[in-house]
């Protein structure tokens, strides 16, 4: 199977260079040949310009000098209404032809001449019009019998013809290289799609052969998948059930535990106020400065000191278990607790969390900085403001003895629609072996120096979780600490939202 795998990939291999080959070869020839196409279609259509400036500059000629005839013939000034006109296009379409044959060197002599000519002509066809209306008729008789304007107007009907049979020679070659740019586009494309298709039926059968193999390797995999998916579903399904059923049972074992804490702190009082009854005894029927026997003496120690003591200790142990049960409770009811998505504005929420501790910061000399790349986020705001808190209390509750702290918040786009928001500060920082356990519950790392159980960043890890997100660390001891949360931007697009 591997062998013919092999030989597979190589036929397909080749197969896709072939046709790849080919696919850019006609790629590459029709490119060429429509910036050919182009080219000459630019030719085309400035040359169909010129040639229409040109007949329009014949037309505009004649009909001025034919006005100039009828008035001079007629001495009636019908004649001259269309000869101001004539003169306007005449001069506007030569310069339209001086601009578009400009790059042509060819006719740049012969457009130099013409434009002597019409400067010379329409001079004389308005001074025998002014004679004429002078009544100088024998001047302008005298004018037109010089014959000078005829040879004029003869001399720029050969220019004209010239430039229409030159244009027309251009108009004609761009047509013939159009047509052969036609055939040689069509004769490519026939030739490439014949390859292309001789590569595409090589490419299908070798494919056909091969698709047939690995739908008999595949209807064994899915039976295997068939089994696997089944016990997957379920695994999962179990897995759902015990995780609620862990958390039934840590609300259940917090809520038990706590009958018999409230006993034990119901006879605790119990039992001071036995102590202070019976020293009120002992101080009442045998003063201190009295002489009473040995068992006595111990009854007042008892009273004064042991008892006090072994009752302030049971107090302590009682606060300490009622803070723990609190915590249990707090993580069970936090997996239960059904998220409520909200769009909320982050520099908002941010700037109330770090408003809530700004008197600790000032306390400690120090600030903190807020960078936001990113504006809102669809979250459960309670969870994302409890998670932003702990952060911050950490960072003033573990800061450097002896430096300013300074705490930086972040929050900047990551991948999959996902945001990051950072917690940095420059404390005392968490050693490598320690970065793990600090989310475990009731785990603490460094000096335990600070009150507190180990419940808040289980708390916090648990939180993020639940929003979708993870939570990760970065520190270095006598440098600071950095703890990253990656979150979804919006969790009702997220599976882990719960219903």
């Amino acid at each position: 199977m591997p062998a013919r795998r092999r030989s597979v990939a190589r036929a397909t291999l080749a197969f896709f260079l072939a046709g790849f080959l080919t696919l850019a070869a006609i790629v590459g020839l029709s490119i060429w040949l429509s910036e050919r196409a182009k080219l000459y279609y630019s030719q085309t259509v400035m040359d169909r310009g010129v040639r229409v400036a040109a007949v329009e500059l014949r037309h505009a000629v004649q009909t001025a000098e034919s006005s100039q005839r009828g008035y001079l013939l007629t001495g009636n000034q019908i004649y001259l209404a269309p000869y101001g006109n004539a003169k306007a296009a005449a001069l506007r379409e030569l310069e339209t032809i001086k601009r578009a044959l400009a790059p042509r060197a060819e006719f740049q002599q012969a457009l130099e001449r013409l434009t002597a000519i019409l400067a010379e002509k329409i001079p004389e066809m308005d001074d025998t019009i002014s004679m004429k209306r002078e009544r100088r008729d024998s001047d302008a008789l005298a004018v037109i019998r010089t014959h000078r304007g005829k040879a004029l107007m003869d001399e720029a009907n050969v220019f004209f013809a010239g430039i229409l049979r030159a244009v027309d020679e251009r108009l004609a070659i761009g047509a013939e290289e159009q047509q052969a740019n036609a055939a040689w586009l069509r004769w490519l494309t026939l030739l490439g799609g014949a390859i292309i298709m001789t590569v595409a039926a090589g490419a299908a059968l070798t494919a056909n052969r091969y698709t047939r193999e690995l739908l008999a390797a595949r209807s064994e995999v899915d039976a295997l998948n068939t089994n696997l998916e089944r016990r997957v579903q379920e695994r999962t399904t179990d897995l759902a059930e015990l995780n609620v059923e862990l958390q039934r049972f840590a609300y259940v074992v917090s809520h038990d535990l706590r009958a018999p804490l409230v006993n034990i702190m119901g006879f605790t009082s119990e039992l001071e106020r036995g102590v202070a009854s019976m020293k009120a005894a002992l101080d009442k029927f045998m003063p201190n400065d009295s002489h009473g026997d040995a068992a006595t003496k111990e009854a007042r120690i008892a009273a004064d000191e042991d008892l006090p003591e072994a009752i302030g200790f049971i107090r302590s142990s009682t606060r300490k278990m009622d803070s723990l049960i609190n915590a249990i409770l707090k993580l069970s009811r936090e997996g239960r607790r059904t998220l409520r998505p909200e769009r909320i504005d982050l520099r908002e929420l941010v700037e109330v969390s770090a408003d809530a501790i700004q008197h600790q910061i000032a306390a400690a000399h120090g600030s903190i900085q807020i960078d936001l790349e990113v504006g809102s986020i669809v979250t459960d705001r309670m969870s994302l403001e409890q998670i932003i808190s702990n952060l911050l209390d950490n960072a003033v509750k573990y800061r450097m003895a002896g430096r300013p702290l300074a705490i930086v918040l972040r929050a900047k786009p990551a991948f999959d629609g996902r945001l990051t928001i950072e917690v940095s500060d420059n404390g005392r920082g968490i050693a490598e072996q320690d970065r793990e356990r600090i989310f475990e519950l009731f785990r603490r790392a460094g000096p335990q120096d600070t009150p507190g159980e180990g419940i808040g960043l289980a708390n916090v890890r648990a939180m993020v979780r639940h929003l979708g997100g993870d939570i990760a660390v970065n520190s270095q001891i006598g440098m600071g600490t950095t703890f990253s949360i990656t979150l979804p931007r919006d969790i009702t697009n997220e599976k882990q939202v719960n219903a």
